[in-house]
């Protein structure tokens, strides 16, 4: 659980205290089923505005492209090397956002590519408002340092918010 005083601030610190913080610069790798591609080209978008690398599967590529975003293009790892998993191995990728279909080898790749981002230590994003809320956690962190605050403190801010209300 992350508190904060927006979404992407508590987002953030969700994802920091799993162990998996979200990176502040570098590349995504970005492969969505069909029906995620156009929010994945505005996903691609924001970070590309936030100075990040995309690299993409090529399908996912060619919908980014399509919308004036800049893509890299890499193989499913079914389709040969260099493959998602190998950048992944060479400390090449930063972020994932993978949504899932139902192939049997975007399967194999699924489980390839999650493995590998365990193992790496690499945030791997499996839904399309994941990935939004990706973009607005790194854009709050960018604005505002982290912030702490005690239990104590979010409850007598509760109760005073309450009280002053009614």
């Amino acid at each position: 659980m992350g508190v904060g005083e927006n979404f992407g601030e508590a987002f953030a610190k969700a994802q920091l205290s799993a162990g998996t913080p979200l990176p502040d610069k570098g590349r995504v790798f970005i492969s969505v089923n069909d029906r995620d591609k156009p929010g994945a080209a505005a996903v691609a978008k924001r970070f590309h505005e936030l100075g990040f690398e995309v690299t993409a599967t090529r399908g996912t590529a060619e919908a980014i492209r399509a919308e004036g975003i800049p893509s890299k293009t890499v193989f499913k790892v079914n389709e040969g090397r260099p493959n998602a998993v190998d950048l992944l191995k060479a400390g090449s990728i930063d972020l994932i956002i993978y949504t899932a279909t139902s192939d049997a080898h975007a399967f194999s790749d699924e489980k390839a590519i999650r493995k590998n981002a365990v193992t790496y230590r690499i945030p791997c994003i499996t839904t399309m408002s994941g990935a939004l809320a990706s973009v607005e956690a790194i854009t709050s962190r960018r604005r505002d340092p982290i912030r702490v605050w005690s239990l104590q403190e979010i409850h007598g801010a509760a109760v005073t918010a309450k009280t002053s209300q009614g």
